[in-house]
């Protein structure tokens, strides 16, 4: 059964950077779309960046030019650069296969709190 276990999250001041990474244990295809997902409390889980196995990323308009999603397919992590953190930033954030419907997804790790103050 395959696993996520999101680490790297903290609190940070508004400003500052961050390194998330997922560990995927279990097998997963390597042509998976892989994502980067965050939950603001009271709102809605929302996908921030994407990455293809062959490395082409997506993200979300609120973090494009601040956050930068790799992956190491040997190793089958994930990671979340998160550079110039913003108060707004601040929520659970989760990896998961990405381009999907909901029902394709793997099941879904604790994630890793990221706290952005001002």
């Amino acid at each position: 059964q395959v696993q996520l276990v999101e680490s790297g999250g903290g609190l940070v001041q508004a400003g500052g950077s961050l390194r998330l990474s997922c560990a995927v244990s279990g097998s997963i295809s390597r042509s998976a779309t892989m994502g980067w997902y965050r939950q603001a409390p009271g709102k809605q889980r929302e996908l921030v960046a994407s990455i293809t196995n062959s490395g082409s990323t997506d993200y979300a308009d609120s973090v494009k030019g601040r956050f930068a999603i790799s992956r190491e397919n040997g190793q089958n992590t994930v990671y979340l650069q998160m550079n110039d953190l913003k108060p707004e930033d601040t929520a659970v954030y989760y990896c998961n296969k990405a381009r999907l419907p909901s029902w394709a997804l793997l099941g879904w790790g604790q994630g890793t709190q990221v706290t952005v103050s001002s």
